[in-house]
């Protein structure tokens, strides 16, 4: 059993991508899987909404990055969402908040 759950669903500005559990070095090909299918299909602007994730390393984080660059070199967006206080402060560190817009909020 994995300890990354991942739920796609419809949003008012695109898909949903929303994160439960923990996502590391062994749950890297799941995520990337995932936001690769949502860009695959064509989607433009992607959220990622961290609310049920409790932890996240730097290699889920180089996932989150590379989902962005790709997405922003078609002309899109990814923008993660409501990260909790551990997670938030993991992505300000690692200066993650300066190159993919972290809100509070889902947008």
């Amino acid at each position: 059993m994995s300890l990354l759950e991942i739920v796609v669903a419809a949003g008012d500005g695109g898909p949903v991508v929303a994160l439960s559990g923990e996502a590391d070095v062994t749950t890297v090909p799941e995520l990337t899987a995932a936001l690769a299918a949502q860009i695959a299909d064509g989607v433009r602007h992607l959220t990622v909404d961290l609310s049920g994730l409790r932890f996240a390393d730097s290699a889920s984080v180089s996932v989150f990055i590379s989902a962005s660059h790709v997405l922003r070199s078609g002309g899109g967006t990814l923008v993660l969402c409501r990260p909790q206080p551990p997670v938030a402060r993991m992505l300000r560190m690692l200066g993650v908040d300066q190159v993919i817009p972290v809100h509070g909020e889902a947008p």
